[in-house]
């Protein structure tokens, strides 16, 4: 009974608490609500809609009436011929992504933050952070135009005595294409956390390591890169929990027949099967596994880095 009083008491307590917090920042709660609003409905409502993953899904019959399967579409996933290729493809662009792709920003940043004329700078920055709102559709409109055989990098191969290449019928290069276009698009866009990290380092410890006699590069190993190094891990954590997340937009404009074998990826797969024939369970079952296996490396990489470094997202 004692113990019953006291939750009562803290729950009375907590609820006049919120009444109180609610009153004194009402505006700030009603600003709230449509990110709230947009969470639940384009977010946890169609969570409703991974049933289908464990259905016989048909259309006319809605996910309420369709038959349940189980592990059915799993299990033909994990058997089929197809599994191991779109698995290692996909593994294998986000792995470069994140090798190639990731420490570029941060060097970008550390590089800038070294610069001394403002007016460079600032133009540096805005011509860097302009690819990243260009079309992804132009994008790879340029890439096909760069790398066809009357394009800028066969003109270049041809004046270097090289023979011309299809660049993007030839499976070798895919990969270098695919990453190095999207490292062109998106480092400068990627370094405005790095530089906005930067800016928040604590400018004494640059003057103590000055007057302890630490030149530019000494400092940026020994201030610079300790003070932004949580941003880092919490990005790195972040971009760990999409590991298996490839764009399927890119690859759909970029991969042709010839390159399958190395372009097709797990969302590539699951719009093929989803859209063009229609296999909707199927399609959501191949979703939901990639999306089990983000998951589950955003809490293990969080864990590592939590008793590692002790910086974690919770």
């Amino acid at each position: 009974m004692q113990a019953n009083s006291k939750i009562t008491i803290s729950g009375a307590k907590f609820m006049e608490k919120l009444k109180v917090d609610l009153k004194r920042n009402k505006y700030i709660y009603l600003m709230l609500l449509p990110v709230i609003a947009y969470y639940i409905i384009f977010c946890y409502q169609p969570m409703y809609g991974v049933t289908i993953a464990f259905k016989n899904y048909v259309p006319n019959k809605g996910i309420l009436g369709s038959d349940w399967v189980g592990f059915k579409y799993f299990i033909n996933f994990f058997e089929s011929r197809y599994f191991l290729r779109i698995l290692k493809n996909t593994l294998v662009l986000s792995v470069y992504s994140i090798i190639f792709s990731f420490p570029i920003p941060i060097i970008f940043a550390l590089l800038l933050n070294e610069l001394r004329n403002t007016k460079f700078k600032k133009t540096i920055q805005t011509i860097t952070y302009l690819p990243h709102f260009i079309s992804l559709v132009i994008v790879c409109g340029m890439v096909l135009d760069f790398t066809s055989s009357a394009g800028l990098f066969n003109k270049v191969a041809l004046l270097l005595g090289k023979d011309a290449t299809l660049f993007l019928m030839d499976p070798k290069y895919y990969r270098t294409i695919y990453i190095g276009s999207g490292i062109w698009q998106n480092f400068g866009w990627g370094s405005i956390i790095y530089i906005a990290a930067i800016a928040g380092v604590d400018q004494e410890l640059y003057e103590a390591s000055y007057i302890d006699g630490a030149g530019r590069l000494r400092q940026t190993f020994s201030v610079t890169i300790p003070g932004i190094l949580p941003t880092i891990i919490i990005m790195l954590i972040l971009r760990m929990g999409s590991i298996m997340s490839v764009g399927y937009e890119k690859t759909l404009l970029l991969y042709n027949s010839l390159t399958m074998d190395v372009a097709d990826i797990i969302s590539t797969f699951v719009y093929r099967k989803g859209l063009l024939e229609a296999n909707y369970s199927y399609s959501a079952a191949v979703g939901l596994f990639n999306n089990v296996i983000n998951c589950s490396m955003l809490v293990i990489v969080n864990k590592i880095s939590r008793t590692l470094t002790e910086n974690s997202l919770w």
